[in-house]
């Protein structure tokens, strides 16, 4: 199975982050990009790629444990920035990073103590990806539109494990499928 660790934002922000999304498609060169759907609209955490079924049940627990120890945060979405010189466009976040932050290192130390290769270890940076190109394309006008994008403010209360189907039919601009495996809620166990 394809995984990875991740926030979902609910859906009253997913709203207000496809007017945004849609009004950056009306943009010169838009179409030049591939645009995200709503359906991948999250932020991954920790990226495990493929997991053998049988590591599965450690990772969850793992995962599990490390929801129970991370408080719930504030998080909204807000700017965006770009990776690869134009070749990722994301909208960003603001509230209680560290906190994100350290759900996404537990992420990550939950799938190396289950035996999962992570190769090298990067600090994260709270991001959801709305757009990817083949190539570097100028992204000034889409950043200039998204330092004026805030979303309203949620309280995250959940680590999700998704599942990532990856595009089988061949046709271009297909997108991946995404599935929760399992959700976890923040915080001491009730």
């Amino acid at each position: 199975m394809r995984l990875f660790a991740a926030v979902l934002p609910p859906e009253e922000v997913i709203q207000e982050l496809a007017l945004e999304v849609a009004a950056l498609r009306k943009l010169p060169g838009a179409d030049g990009l591939r645009w995200t759907g709503r359906p991948g609209w999250h932020f991954t955490l920790a990226f495990y790629g493929e997991v053998d079924d049988d590591v599965v049940p450690d990772l969850s627990a793992r995962l599990e444990r490390a929801a129970h120890r991370t408080p719930p945060f504030r998080l909204a979405l807000r700017g965006g920035g770009q990776f690869g010189h134009g070749r990722v466009l994301w909208a960003g976040a603001e509230g209680d990073l560290a906190t994100v932050r350290l759900l996404a290192d537990r992420s990550e130390a939950a799938a190396r103590k289950a035996g999962v290769d992570m190769g090298e270890h990067r600090r994260y940076k709270a991001h959801l990806t709305v757009a990817r190109s083949r190539s570097a394309v100028n992204v000034r006008a889409y950043l200039a539109a998204l330092a004026e994008f805030t979303s309203r403010t949620w309280t995250v209360g959940e680590l999700v494990l998704m599942r990532s189907n990856l595009p089988t039919s061949g046709i271009a601009g297909e997108q991946p499928r995404y599935e929760a495996v399992a959700r976890w809620p923040l915080g001491a166990p009730g």
